[in-house]
């Protein structure tokens, strides 16, 4: 079973991420060891798609360093 948008969100959220808001179903998430900022899209209920799921994954890594 794939995760939910909004796990993702709440994983970015506990590593320090920022909302910077969006426009529509979009969120854009900043974090000052990140260099580009990460957009989420999709509704909260939504299953996450695979490639966001790795989005995350990569720049939660890359916040830790």
């Amino acid at each position: 079973m794939s995760r939910k948008v909004r796990d993702l969100i709440w994983d970015l959220k506990k590593a320090g991420f920022i909302d910077r808001g969006g426009k529509g179903s979009h969120r854009n998430f900043t974090h000052p060891n990140v260099r580009k900022p990460v957009t989420v899209s999709g509704n909260i209920g939504d299953d996450a798609l695979r490639y966001q799921e790795r989005a995350i994954r990569l720049a939660i890594q890359e916040s830790k360093k």
